[in-house]
């Protein structure tokens, strides 16, 4: 009989992290263990990466439904949890872990064997134009040729300059840039904006209106000037049914996958079909996991052989972090079967309650709750 059980974590970050919506120091999230009674030290990890203001998942009962979904670990069945998108993303990557022997391997392939790296993008977050100038030399020296920045958090002016100035130094065939604007633009002001960045060679921008204006939305990706990419226009859109008619009516040229708020692996599989239907290409990004979360998004993402830069990190954001086999070369993700990833561990006692090692990581036993 399997047994699950979860525990909070909060995670911080090595500076001030600033998008359009928010800043942030810090970052909650859960990792749930799921173990079979009969071999209870083989424990499958996964990371229900719930993101405040903005998963459709972030709700008031969100810890008594994850207990409820853990007490009944055995009869749950992820085509019901659809509404709980990060849950989701947990306990796929947990079961998943726990198939292939609780190893933190839950998508097992070439790539984790130490075989090619994974393409990415460099982020540049958004800060002052001084801070994104000198951000965005930093990935370039890094040997990154596609980066991406966050804009619409300062003065539009002033992001203009600085994208000017890049674009100056770096042709559209030595450095791909894409933008996220995290919906920060106004509908009647959009198309002015994007015809002015359209000078600079941009790849794509990222949710340039906020989501849910369907009309507008649809009227913007048939006319803009720069290839319309859609995030944020996928959270909270539930079944395949929606899923088809919204990137139907919409037509963006790319979709960006977050599974851990697209639905989990299941949900974004769903996603993807539904793009590739109609000729749409797309790619994945995080969205602030840990390096537990990060780990099983990089081995999907080189499961689904993704042929376009995706957005993935190293968890260097955070200063509490866990230690991973993912390691970044250069522009390149890579995984190093010699690092024996860090994980929640089961402690052999009478209820096999799983536990975090407290090295390094003061806050990793922090209220567990049991099944």
């Amino acid at each position: 009989m399997l047994r699950a059980s979860f525990t909070p974590y909060t995670l911080h970050f090595g500076f001030e992290a600033v998008t359009s919506r928010e800043r942030m120091r810090s970052k909650s999230t859960y990792f749930v263990c799921v173990w079979d009674d009969e071999h209870p030290t083989v424990v499958g990890t996964g990371e229900c990466a719930l993101f405040r203001g903005l998963s459709a998942d972030d709700r008031e009962d969100y810890e008594s439904v994850l207990s409820d979904i853990c007490s009944r670990i055995n009869a749950v069945k992820i085509a019901d949890l659809t509404e709980w998108p990060s849950i989701v993303f947990g306990i796929e990557t947990a079961l998943a872990d726990l198939r292939n022997g609780g190893r933190m391997m839950p998508f097992p392939s070439d790539w984790t064997d130490g075989g090619s790296g994974l393409h990415i993008n460099g982020l540049v977050w958004m800060g002052s134009v001084e801070e994104m100038t000198r951000r965005a030399e930093e990935k370039i020296s890094e040997g990154f040729r596609c980066v991406k920045l966050k804009i619409g958090g300062c003065d539009f002016e002033r992001e203009l300059h600085l994208l000017e100035q890049l674009r100056r130094r770096f042709a559209p065939e030595e450095l791909e840039i894409r933008l996220d604007a995290n919906g920060a633009f106004d509908v009647d002001e959009v198309l002015q904006k994007l015809r002015r960045l359209a000078k600079l060679d941009i790849h794509s921008i990222e949710q340039p209106i906020a989501s849910r204006q369907w009309d507008a939305m649809k009227s913007l990706c048939n006319v803009s000037p720069i290839d319309i990419a859609l995030d944020e226009e996928l959270i909270g859109v539930f079944s395949v049914d929606e899923k088809r008619r919204m990137i139907e009516y919409l037509r963006p040229a790319y979709i960006i996958l977050k599974p851990a708020l697209c639905g989990g692996f299941s949900g974004s599989s769903e996603w993807i079909e539904a793009a590739e239907n109609v000729g749409i290409r797309w790619w994945v990004t995080s969205a602030l996991e840990s390096n537990i979360g990060l780990n099983a998004l990089a081995q999907w993402v080189a499961s689904m052989k993704c042929d376009m830069p995706s957005g993935l990190g190293t968890g260097q954001l955070y200063t509490n972090n866990f230690r991973s086999p993912v390691e970044r070369r250069g522009a390149m993700l890579y995984y190093n079967p010699a690092i024996e990833a860090e994980r929640p561990e089961i402690i052999s006692n009478s209820r096999y309650t799983p536990s975090f090692s407290s090295k390094n990581h003061s806050n990793k036993s922090q209220n567990i709750t049991r099944s």
